[in-house]
């Protein structure tokens, strides 16, 4: 039996999938607008279950890291197609970028002409004619008038397929322990560059399942994992475990969701956590099996 710190390491797998991702340069005159703008447009964008994307901020930029020299703040946006994921940074951008105060946005992925997305290109017309087009390096941006000023947003921004749905569960022996052991996690993977946590404060209460005895619903409460239905559910809970956290990783690689995993389970052992285990669906779901025990086996050699 794997165990870290006393902690078992469940000898199962997290089961994650592809996503086609973008990441959105938001800068700003200031880092407190920056991150107004950054967190306005990663609102509401937890899972694609409900919501149009799952996106999260996945870190701040010094203004040596952005394309004009002021604060700004990288985000990630994923989606299961292209076209929904324009759909969704259009959106997104259009209200709350765009209207928020003294913000510019630009691309942060390279640009595969095969694998972009519009974006300042659709914008454009918000300008009602007084927008003004500049192509420099190659790129070409929207300038639209503002009362402000004006908001210049790149005309186009790549993607790539990226993986949705790393995960690991976090079994506590109270709430108070799981939450810690949670917080800590988040802490430890907010470290990794390429990847973000798209649930709020980046924990999940509400672990899920596939399905629902609502035909309406594609997903329902997790019951497997709750501690209040255990006698009447077949539990996955060991004795003692009244509290059950997830952390949800969406990431650019299967390298850096390893890797953030790694990181945050590691985290995670604290004294008054019993197990770690992941969340699968027997391989059915997602393409991307990440077994965690291999998650902390000795490098192979080539």
């Amino acid at each position: 039996m794997l165990q870290l710190n006393g902690v078992e390491i469940e000898d199962t797998f997290a089961e994650a999938f592809g996503m086609t991702a973008a990441r959105l340069i938001i800068t700003a005159e200031t880092s407190e607008w920056a991150h107004i703008a950054a967190q306005q447009a990663t609102g509401y964008a937890t899972s694609v279950i409900g919501c149009d994307a799952e996106a999260g901020i996945e870190r701040p930029l010094l203004p040596a890291e952005t394309p004009d020299g002021r604060p700004g703040v990288s985000i990630l946006l994923f989606a299961f197609s292209r076209d929904a994921l324009q759909k969704a940074v259009v959106n997104r951008v259009a209200q709350c970028i765009l209207t928020c105060a003294t913000t510019a946005c630009y691309n942060g992925l390279p640009l595969d002409p095969a694998r972009v997305i519009k974006v300042g290109g659709a914008l454009r017309y918000f300008g009602d004619g007084w927008q003004i087009s500049k192509f420099l390096d190659g790129k070409r941006y929207w300038r639209i008038p503002t009362m402000d000023g004006e908001f210049l947003c790149e005309e186009t921004f790549g993607t790539v397929k990226g993986v949705a749905g790393g995960n690991f569960l976090i079994l506590g022996r109270s709430q108070a322990a799981a939450l810690a052991a949670a917080e800590a996690a988040v802490r430890a993977i907010r470290q990794v560059p390429e990847v973000i946590l798209p649930f709020p404060g980046g924990i999940v209460r509400s672990g899920s399942k596939v399905g629902s005895k609502y035909k309406a619903l594609k997903a329902s409460t997790n019951d497997a994992y709750c501690p209040s239905l255990r006698g009447a559910v077949a539990s996955h809970l060991p004795t003692g475990v009244h509290a059950v956290y997830e952390i949800v990783i969406d990431g650019l690689t299967l390298a850096a969701v390893e890797q953030a995993m790694r990181l945050g389970i590691t985290a995670a052992c604290l004294p008054g956590v019993v197990r770690i285990s992941a969340g699968n669906y027997g391989g059915k779901l997602g393409p991307y099996p990440i077994p965690l025990h291999r998650l902390f086996s000795p490098p192979q050699p080539d």
